[in-house]
């Protein structure tokens, strides 16, 4: 895991967070749903301009890991060539980090209509 505060990305408003967690009730236990990540180890990098987002799609491992997929400015493709995602729900024993894994090795399904969302500039 990064060290606190070298991490830079946005964090989900929490009204929007409130909003689709009713929309979309998490399946595991552990309820994430709290950021998507520019860059890991960052530390000295400023935070990320505001950007334009929405949710296009879901991925879901039924082994533990949820993720929602995110467009940022109209791509979902991160610099270092992974999804933009939000970690949504994890089962025990479970890390945020697998849902990297996740959608690089089996893939989502894109929503029918994107959710707008709003994102806020952050170091974590």
């Amino acid at each position: 895991m990064a060290a606190p505060g070298t991490v830079i990305g946005w964090k989900l408003d929490r009204d929007d967070r409130a909003a689709l967690l009713d929309r979309h009730p998490p399946r595991y236990e552990s309820v994430i749903a709290d950021h998507v990540t520019l860059e890991v180890g960052a530390a000295g990098k400023p935070v990320p301009p505001v950007v334009e987002a929405q949710i296009i799609g879901h991925a879901d491992d039924s082994d533990g890991v949820e993720a929602m997929v995110v467009s940022i400015d109209g791509s979902s493709e991160r610099p270092d060539g992974s999804v933009f995602h939000i970690s949504w729900s994890l089962a025990p024993g479970r890390k945020a980090r697998e849902s990297n894994d996740l959608l690089k090795g089996r893939g989502w399904r894109t929503f029918d209509q994107a959710i707008p969302i709003r994102l806020l500039p952050a170091r974590f």
